[in-house]
């Protein structure tokens, strides 16, 4: 259920209302309250601790044309006067810029995601020790194992004139790291899972360990790539990067109203292959950015960012749109209380095709299955993008050949890649593992994925 705290708090957020609007046109109060419990299980130490916890509100007012906030970490006993002292907006409502209020639709609900498993600290600590444990007999070349589990429980209240939302939704992460050494070379490999559920997601850990010990070995053989072009086929975590740097940031809409994003000049083109669809929202899919509304107040959404090739839309918060004549989509979100919001990637991927995993592979003359995302940039003003993947696995004759390549770097202009595309399988994955920043900072979690891709690209 809702946290305890943030329920006790929605009549002192009426109350808050109620006065300062009186004061201002335009009147909400969000709260947050977030609570993470991480379990780290390594061969040298374990540990069990919070971590990332927050509990603080925003409160937002609005008059003649120009918004302004306040935050606190306790709203209990605030009076109108303390935020009209602080917030000080009749010093700032002249000039030329000015926004429209927000208009809101009356909506009260009340919305609830919590993990099903009911394990203790006890039972999560022995799972991930056995894990470790076999992961470290199989092997003398094993140095280290370290696993980690993550549970996020977030609580927000929302509340305005005509709305009075609440939600709370919980995400699990299980992440493995292990390292191993052979004479001089040391090579890690890793591997994450997100799930709404524990006990789901610890299960899919437990199961894929093996194969992530496997590759850590393998890349002691590995063999940098020569540089060149390539035919590729990505997995659903490459593909998702690639999404996500390709045009994630390049259609958050704040971007638009600052004019530093190219995808502006674009709405309505072709950016890619008419097989590509890509979509982003917190609303198109479960995963570790799903949430039921944003630090807005505006309702999850599913938003076809791209479909067959044709860029539709880009992704914003309230004042974006307003500022752009749109309708917000549900992608206001702050790193906590004490920032503001940003428009920000959710879940972004891309949607699913007609082909067969095995169809693509052999239909590959030479080149690479490239896997398992590393990190990423882009620029959205120029539409470079690169892309580093931790592996990738020879492909000749529609065959792979047993030699790897470690890492790898896909780099180029955005729309030859994605126009490039010429295949994309049915089966669709997206990963909840990761945060992203707004440039060097503003980090929230999001997730990304796809299907496999078969396309050409520059590979360093």
């Amino acid at each position: 259920m809702l946290e305890g705290y943030l329920k006790k708090r929605i009549p002192d957020a009426e109350k808050l209302v109620g006065e300062l609007r009186k004061y201002y046109d335009y009147v909400s109060v969000l709260g947050n309250y977030v609570k993470t419990k991480q379990i780290v299980v390594s061969t040298h130490s374990n540990s069990i601790d919070e971590v990332d916890n927050e509990c603080g509100f925003v409160i937002k007012v609005y008059k003649d044309g120009r918004y302004a906030e306040y935050s606190c970490n306790d709203i209990r006993g605030l009076k109108a006067k303390d935020v009209i002292k602080a917030v000080r907006l009749d010093d700032v409502v002249s000039g030329d810029f000015k926004v429209a209020m927000l208009e809101e639709k009356e909506h009260t609900e009340d919305y609830l995601r919590e993990d099903p498993s009911d394990l203790s600290d006890r039972q999560i600590t022995d799972l991930l020790n056995k894990t470790r444990k076999q992961l470290e007999e199989s092997d003398d070349r094993v140095i280290n194992v370290m696993t980690r589990y993550s549970c996020r429980q977030t609580s927000k209240i929302f509340v305005s004139e005509k709305k009075q939302l609440s939600q709370k939704y919980d995400w699990v992460n299980v992440v493995l790291l292990t390292v191993v050494r052979e004479g001089d070379v040391i090579k890690s490999n890793y591997h994450a899972e997100g799930e709404a559920d524990s006990a789901l997601a610890l299960k899919k850990f437990a199961e894929d360990a093996p194969g992530v010990l496997d590759i850590a070995l393998k890349m002691l053989k590995a063999k940098p790539v020569k540089p060149g072009k390539y035919t590729i086929i990505t997995d659903p975590s490459i593909s998702g990067l690639i999404a996500h740097e390709a045009f994630g940031h390049g259609v958050e809409m704040d971007m638009f109203v600052k004019n530093r994003a190219k995808a502006i000049d674009y709405v309505g083109k072709y950016v890619a292959s008419s097989l590509v669809d890509m979509y982003d929202g917190a609303a198109s899919c479960l995963s570790a950015a799903s949430y039921f509304f944003d630090d807005d107040g505006v309702e999850a959404h599913s938003t076809q960012i791209i479909k067959k090739g044709i860029l539709q839309t880009g992704i914003s918060d309230c004042l974006s749109a307003m500022e752009l004549g749109t309708e917000p989509t549900g992608n206001g979100r702050r790193q906590d209380y004490q920032r503001k919001v940003y428009t920000r990637m959710t879940n972004t991927w891309f949607g699913p095709g007609k082909d067969k995993y095995e169809d693509m592979i052999r239909s590959v003359k030479h080149g690479y299955l490239l896997c398992q995302t590393n990190n990423g940039m882009e620029d959205p003003k120029n539409w470079q993008i690169q892309c580093t993947a931790s592996y990738g696995l020879e492909i000749k004759d529609g065959e792979f050949t047993g030699e790897m390549i470690a890492p790898v770097v896909i780099s180029g202009y955005v729309i030859d890649l994605l126009s490039s595309i010429s295949m994309v399988s049915e089966e669709v994955t997206v990963h909840g593992s990761g945060m992203c920043g707004k440039g060097h900072k503003e980090w929230v979690y999001v997730s990304d994925g796809g299907p496999y891709l078969k396309a050409e690209a520059k590979l360093g």
